[in-house]
Order: structure tokens, then C-alpha cells, then sequence
């Protein structure tokens, strides 16, 4: 899922989300080091684990039971995905989810820090069909938070589950720790926010000179009102929890986790078995890399993610060509697919808006008049 981020840089994004913007020196520095950076990985990281030829040939290798597998599986992580954002959302229906995730992804998965730019372009969609600025904000943070929380969760989950299996790395170990750390500080700070609105005004007061530094060093106004915006953000975000709290939980949940039976199907589908590769050590291996990747370095984690679930996953000087091929097949199928199905979804919106948001049925004047008469 794309274009979610936590607070409070995304509340200055989303302030405006339309408003296009010339790009400073430092971010195109920043976007040709991370194009150069991913470059590197595919280029001399990931050939030293096994060369693209032996994975190529690995997945080759697989039947066509092994390939359908994998791809119904990457279906519904990405249909999970469309019901996290109806959870959020719930004004919106699944087609129009899928349209608005599949063109941010698009668009975040091909440009160097290209975050912003998918924000752009959902918040164009959205609000194309009534979504509100308030709405539009409060979907992005809550569904950034939320997304956070999972990231930092599960490490700790996969500690749990791989103690039943083997003993834990130092690494897995040391993230599990961090992640549940941070998250129980972030649940304490959320809890906070929405119990107590003298501790939303002070947490705003204490945010805004970072907001202000923040904003210097972008070189922008420093014009967004922290506690004015947390306390509407407390009273708008109260409600939605407290009515649809369980449905963003569980969802968010079950969009991680298919994506990681992604991951799983890849690897039992290049002839990794439970033996070479259990499911426990790659739920951790997942784990951490979802944890690696929170800060958006590259492209969608392009390079870092397959780096780092090749280097976890032949930790235990398992085969690294089958690895490489069944980490390169899943983000084949995660990473690639949203790319044409995302300028697709785009272009519908554009010149065929009605294929993806109906209109309501208008009665006619003389049609109400007859109901008049009628009544």
C-alpha cells in the first residue's frame, strides 16, 4: 500500500495535496542517490548471494500449479489492500479503492520520491468524487498510523512464532525490541490524544517549532497550525475509531499478512521447502525488512527489500539462487503489476470516469412534481 506516511511530515503534504511544487536541488540529489543506490544493489549486492541467470532458472523450473498459486495469492494481497482502504474510507466502494490505490502505487513505485506525487494523485481522485480535504487528511493519517503500527508489530509477532521453531537471531531479537518500543510509545501517545484534548494542545505546541525547522529547511512556509489541526484530528479520528476501530485493525492485518503468503508462495514455489526455509523464519525475515523499509529510501524499497530478505533468508547458508529467484518472483508480482494496471486505472479516471464512480440517479423536476402531486 502506498502513499501513507506518519505525522507529521505527511500534515504538511496533505495541507494541500493538489498544489504542484518546483523540486530543489536537494530532492533531485536525494532521487538520484536513491536510483543510484538501487542500481547498486541489483548490480553488485544481489549477484554476490547467486547470479540472475541461476534464479531465472530456478523459476523455470516451476509447474503450473506453483505459478497460479502464487499469482491468486498476489491478487488478494492486493485486494486486501482495497478493503484496508474501504475500512478507512468506507465512502468510497472497492473499485474505486483499487483505482485510487493501484494509480498511487503506480506512480510511487517508478519515481524517485514519489510519495508526494501519489498523494497528489489519489487526492485528485478522491476528491473527484466528493471527498472532502478533512476526509482526504483524515484517511491518510489514520491509515499511516495504522500501516505504522503493523510495520512495527511484526517483528515482535515473528520473535513469538520463531521461538517455536529454532532460536531467534541477535538481529530479529534487537528489531522485535525496537518495534515494540516504538510501538508502545506510539499506542501511548495515540491513547493520550484521543482521551485527553490538554495533552493534543500541548503535543501540538511542543510539534510546531519542529514543523517550523522542518519547513525552513525545505525552504517553505511554516503556515500549518499544529494544535488546531490535532485537535480536529482528535475529534474527527475519536469518531471513526470508536465506530469502525476493529474493521481498520483487522484489515490493515490481513493486507500485511497476505502480502508475507506472497512471500511464502514464492519460496514453496521455487522448491523451498518447510525444511530449507520454514514459514516462521520467513515471516521474521519479512518482519524485518517491513521494518527497514518504513522510511521510503527508493522507489516502493526497490533494491533494499529484496537485499534484505536475500541476505536473511540465506542466513543459513541455505541455496541462494532458489532464495534470489523466489525473492525476485515476489516482487515481480507485488511491485511490477500496479505499474501498467495503475496507468490503466489512471487513464479510466480520466476519460472514463463512469467505469470506475457511477453517478447517483437524479429524479427529474417532472418526475419530483408527480411525487408531489402524488403525496
Amino acid at each position: 500500500m502506498t502513499a501513507v506516511a506518519g505525522p507529521p511530515a505527511v500534515a504538511v503534504a496533505v495541507a494541500d495535496p493538489g498544489r504542484p511544487r518546483r523540486r530543489s536541488g536537494r530532492e533531485i540529489f536525494r532521487s538520484v542517490g536513491s536510483v543510484a543506490l538501487a542500481a547498486a544493489i541489483f548490480g553488485f549486492a544481489v549477484p554476490h548471494f547467486a547470479s540472475y541467470r541461476s534464479a531465472w532458472a530456478s523459476m523455470q523450473a516451476m509447474t503450473w500449479a506453483q505459478a497460479l498459486l502464487v499469482a491468486a495469492v498476489a491478487i488478494a494481497s492486493m485486494v486486501s489492500t482495497w478493503i484496508m482502504i474501504c475500512s478507512v474510507l468506507p465512502s468510497i466502494r472497492l473499485r474505486e479503492a483499487a483505482a485510487v490505490n493501484l494509480g498511487s502505487n503506480a506512480v510511487a513505485n517508478t519515481l524517485p520520491a514519489g510519495g508526494v506525487l501519489a498523494m497528489g494523485v489519489s487526492w485528485a481522485m478522491l476528491s473527484s468524487w466528493g471527498v472532502s480535504t478533512a476526509e482526504y487528511v483524515l484517511y491518510t493519517l489514520v491509515s499511516g498510523i495504522w500501516n505504522v503500527f503493523a510495520r512495527l508489530g511484526l517483528p515482535v509477532l515473528a520473535l513469538l512464532v520463531l521461538v517455536t521453531a529454532t532460536r531467534p537471531g541477535a538481529g530479529l531479537v534487537a528489531a522485535a525490541a525496537v518495534g515494540l518500543a516504538l510501538l508502545v510509545a506510539m499506542a501511548a501517545g495515540l491513547s493520550l490524544l484521543m482521551r485527553s484534548e490538554s495533552f493534543a494542545v500541548r503535543a501540538g505546541r511542543a510539534l510546531q517549532p519542529a514543523l517550523a525547522i522542518a519547513c525552513r529547511l525545505v525552504r517553505r512556509p511554516a503556515s500549518f497550525d499544529i494544535p488546531g489541526s490535532l485537535l480536529g484530528f482528535r475529534d474527527r479520528a475519536g469518531a471513526l475509531i470508536a465506530t469502525r476501530g476493529w474493521r481498520i485493525t483487522a484489515a490493515t492485518a490481513a493486507s500485511n499478512l497476505t502480502l508475507w503468503l506472497v512471500l511464502l508462495a514464492c519460496l514453496r514455489g521455487v522448491g523451498l521447502s518447510q525444511a530449507e526455509v520454514s514459514w516462521q523464519i520467513s515471516l521474521a525475515a519479512f518482519a524485518f525488512v517491513r521494518l527497514l523499509t518504513v522510511l521510503p529510501i527508493t522507489p516502493g524499497g526497490l533494491g533494499i527489500t529484496e537485499l534484505g530478505l536475500i541476505a536473511v533468508l540465506t542466513a543459513g547458508h541455505r541455496d541462494g539462487a532458489q532464495v534470489t529467484a523466489a525473492v525476485l518472483l515476489f516482487r515481480a508480482v507485488t511491485y511490477l503489476p500496479p505499474i501498467p494496471l495503475g496507468a490503466i486505472a489512471f487513464l479510466t479516471w480520466r476519460h472514463a470516469p463512469a467505469l470506475i464512480h457511477a453517478k447517483p440517479i437524479v429524479p427529474q423536476p417532472a418526475l419530483q412534481a408527480e411525487t408531489a402531486g402524488d403525496a
